[in-house]
């Protein structure tokens, strides 16, 4: 009988700092055994390896990329090597697998073949801000980005504040790293002056920002979160 490998997700640093100085070493353990990655870029992947496990040899190393470029269909193939008996890591190419990320696809892959999923602990974005933000931890939602358009974007805004609202609940939402400012900009006018907006910026890096203040604080005491990741959270009182 045929013994499957298992998929392991391999969780990422959010920067560029030492893999070990915010993940454990069973990553590291796990790395240094596995061959087969599921990852987004096969360059920062190598790279990641290379920084966490620098004795493990880059040639043994068999990458499938999944961004995208990649053609759905071809996502059962990656998990081959599990049908095999060998284990396959899915790498993120920061913070943690399948969450506001691509890797879910592959997870729900591995659930349908009967292959166990096995998640690592590591840093995520999302859950440390939320963390930090003195909102209501016991009910949150993220929501990824939010629209482009001027009009749509105030509209949900305002939705998402009703939300926080009506059912106590914190909104945490992204936005492209170049687009930042005009993000906070444009929080500190739509909302309520009263509504709390958590920035938390850079977490687990030397230039870590997190701070909870009200749109009317946020509105004369902007900060520049140009091209630095952040994250945004809401919540009306």
């Amino acid at each position: 009988m045929t013994v499957t490998g298992q998929l392991y997700l391999i969780p990422n640093t959010l920067g560029d700092n030492n893999p070990l100085d915010v993940l454990p070493i069973t990553v590291k353990n796990i790395i240094d055994k596995t061959d087969f990655f599921i990852v987004e870029n096969s360059k920062a992947a190598r790279r990641f390896i290379k920084k966490i496990c620098p004795e493990k040899p880059q040639p043994s190393l068999k990458l499938f990329e999944l961004n995208k470029r990649t053609d759905l269909s071809e996502l059962p193939n990656f998990l081959s090597p599990c049908l095999e008996g060998k284990n396959v890591g899915l790498l993120s190419d920061a913070g943690c697998p399948g969450v506001a990320d691509p890797g879910a696809d592959i997870v729900k892959i591995a659930h349908q073949k009967n292959i166990k999923v096995i998640p690592l602990v590591g840093p995520s974005s999302i859950l440390m801000a939320m963390m930090g933000s003195g909102m209501n931890g016991q009910s949150f939602a993220f929501n990824g980005y939010l629209p482009i358009d001027k009009g749509e974007r105030k509209n949900e805004i305002k939705r998402l504040e009703r939300l926080s609202f009506e059912q106590n609940q914190s909104q945490l939402f992204i936005e492209t790293p170049y687009r930042n400012n005009k993000m906070l900009e444009d929080l500190a006018n739509c909302l309520d002056a009263s509504t709390n907006i958590c920035v938390a910026c850079d977490i687990t890096l030397s230039t870590e920002f997190i701070k909870t203040e009200t749109a009317k604080y946020w509105k004369k005491n902007m900060v520049d979160l140009h091209k630095r990741p952040t994250i945004f959270i809401i919540h009306k009182n």
